[in-house]
């Protein structure tokens, strides 16, 4: 009688593989998350200043209130993560003020960056509509 020599994992050899995939994915994955958000964060922050540099070049149309398509979003090209609208002058923001609202079904709704603000004066800021706490503004517009 001869015995074929079949050649397989074994079940321990399974499981430490299995432990060792588990172990990078807890951390990969949590990881992977925070440079998307802040990735996000930086095409939010990126697409106010194109807005502002648009609004201020159209400065003698006093009556702008809606920025043009690819200015009106972040990414500007693509599914709009961020929505951005020119908001009235008033007496704290130099002339305009700019915002990036997450898109509602958007991967940013819940951020606790919130919303992007930026005014004439480069006053920037976050509000967070949702209720809850905002990050510092320092952490929400780092690009580093």
């Amino acid at each position: 009688m001869t015995r074929s020599n079949t050649s397989a994992f074994t079940l321990l050899e399974l499981v430490v593989a299995l432990a060792i995939a588990a172990t990078l994915a807890a951390f990969a994955i949590p990881s992977y998350r925070s440079h998307i958000a802040r990735t996000h964060r930086i095409d939010a922050a990126s697409a106010l200043y194109r807005a502002a540099q648009f609004v201020e070049g159209a400065a003698s149309d006093s009556a702008m209130t809606t920025l043009p398509t690819g200015l009106d979003q972040a990414p500007q090209f693509g599914t709009a993560v961020y929505r951005l609208r020119v908001l009235p002058a008033d007496d704290t923001n130099g002339g305009y003020a700019i915002e990036a609202a997450p898109a509602e079904a958007g991967p940013m709704r819940d951020d606790a960056c919130g919303t992007f603000t930026l005014d004439a004066t480069g006053s920037r800021g976050n509000r967070n509509d949702v209720g809850g706490s905002t990050l510092a503004s320092s952490e929400c517009w780092n690009t580093s």
